[in-house]
């Protein structure tokens, strides 16, 4: 599959291969492996559509390299691997690509030897580039609050799509939920005698999440003035039962579809000058190192944000520390 990126792997981004066609191309035996697969990280590991998709795009690259190289998958082993990587590499791909696909081939391959189609596992061998783990941008907290008073802002007039933005914006800030958890919502996951919301997880795992007290406003006001004027103007697809128990509409009535709430967020935090351009997942972040800097301990931060690793967390300590390292060589009088 060629690479995504530039010849630097900064440059223009080329257009994404065709992955159905792509797949199409391979043998019989081999699209039906790859049918077998695709159940196995749908079904049995719960993954997201997105993700799936993601794992699937580079075992089709990487069996479509073996195919293209005369070779048979039986035979797959450690030299075809890395030879695939390095064609990758010659291509641009980045080091954090680079190690986003031999994980994918290591979970493929260990898979395909645990059914038997593979009598080895060469993937258990390969090694990559360790990824440059880049700190994650982040608004300071007085920018986030000015994002969330120019959404409510934008509300006071009780449009109905204005009062869903406002409430989008508050339960991503208040609670990190990933875009995907967000938009999978139901009415019924909102508890507000307690201010919580009931959030399905990466592999299908629940977990509950507190929100404060502005995110309840602004949840109330698109529940009682906003959500049911949408779905009426959207020409009665509710009445359907299609959408009836999302929490989120779309514009045309369906649930809201990740992309719309990215723009949502995108205009939102555009409106604050001096803001870096982010979308949910910057809300994410800056709500996970707002907790961090206001005290919250590294374990009770994993739960909220649903990180299966403690390492993942500790991400957004670098985060902290940076800032205080910037903080201190700005204000002491001997940082330099």
């Amino acid at each position: 599959m060629p690479s995504t990126e530039g010849p630097h792997g900064t440059g223009k981004r080329a257009r994404r291969p065709d992955l159905r066609a792509a797949r199409a191309a391979l043998p019989e035996p081999v699209r039906k492996l790859i049918d077998d697969y695709e159940r196995h990280l749908s079904l049995e590991r719960g993954l997201s559509a997105h993700t799936v998709r993601a794992y699937l795009g580079d075992v089709v690259s990487l069996l479509g390299f073996v195919d293209g190289n005369g070779g048979r998958f039986a035979d797959l082993d450690i030299a075809t691997l890395r030879g695939w990587l390095a064609r990758q590499r010659e291509e641009g791909a980045s080091r954090t690509t680079l190690a986003r696909r031999a994980a994918a081939a290591r979970t493929f391959t260990a898979w395909a030897h645990r059914g038997g189609a593979l009598a080895t596992d060469p993937g258990g061998r390969l090694v990559a580039p360790r990824a440059h783990r880049k700190l994650p941008g982040v608004l300071r907290a007085e920018q986030a609050g000015e994002v969330m008073r120019s959404s409510a802002a934008g509300a006071e007039q009780r449009d109905p799509v204005a009062l869903r933005d406002s409430a989008i914006v508050e339960l991503l800030y208040a609670t990190g939920v990933r875009v995907s958890e967000l938009c999978g919502l139901d009415v019924g996951d909102v508890d507000f005698s307690r201010r919580v919301v009931l959030v399905m997880g990466k592999g299908g795992k629940e977990r509950v999440v507190p929100f404060g007290v502005p995110a309840e406003a602004a949840l109330r006001a698109w529940l009682d003035d906003g959500r049911g004027k949408l779905a009426v103007e959207s020409k009665g697809v509710e009445a359907e039962g299609r959408v009836e128990a999302a929490l989120f509409l779309g514009a045309r009535g369906g649930r809201l579809d990740p992309r719309a709430a990215r723009r949502v967020v995108h205009d939102a935090v555009g409106s604050v000058p001096g803001a870096s351009d982010m979308g949910p997942h910057g809300l994410r972040h800056s709500a996970a190192t707002h907790l961090l800097e206001g005290g919250a301990d590294l374990r009770s931060v994993q739960e909220l944000l649903g990180h299966a690793t403690l390492a993942t967390t500790q991400l957004y300590t670098h985060v902290t520390v940076d800032r205080l390292k910037a903080i201190h060589d700005r204000a002491h009088p001997r940082a330099r």
